[in-house]
């Protein structure tokens, strides 16, 4: 999970949601004690994604960046790395990079951001060998 400069939590979910497929969420704090869930993506079978794993990094503006372990793009839905934008009270996924078993399958140990806007992750199997990869996506 990672907090934000507003003492909001956000993490995501294997399975649940609308279909099934995982939820990226947030976790807001009530004043008195408790915590409010708010869902901000919800994963299904299709080329958005699914089953989101490995850490969420926040970029300057406020985006979130993450994986799916499966989904995208492709017949083989070998994973995704997203990005979760925010307008308003709602969040919009743009996929920026699907995997398709030679470059990788299955990312789940999250994401690095660094100064420069890339993001660097590993996949748990495919590439080359078939196991795994570590990754670079440039803006």
């Amino acid at each position: 999970m990672i907090f934000d400069a507003a003492g909001n939590l956000y993490g995501t979910t294997d399975y649940g949601g609308a279909d099934g497929f995982g939820t990226v969420y947030e976790l807001s704090p009530v004043a008195g004690g408790g915590w409010t869930q708010t869902v901000l993506h919800s994963y299904g079978n299709t080329g958005d994604g699914s089953f989101p794993q490995g850490n969420l990094v926040f970029d300057a503006a406020g985006n979130l960046y993450g994986t799916t372990y499966a989904g995208g793009a492709g017949s083989l839905s070998d994973g995704t790395v997203y990005k979760l934008t925010q307008s308003g009270s709602t969040w919009a996924e743009t996929i920026l990079f699907s995997f398709d078993g030679t470059d990788g399958q299955g990312p789940a140990s999250g994401l690095i951001l660094d100064g420069a806007g890339n993001l660097y992750g590993m996949t748990s199997a495919g590439g080359p060998s078939g196991g795994g990869v570590a990754f670079e996506v440039t803006p």
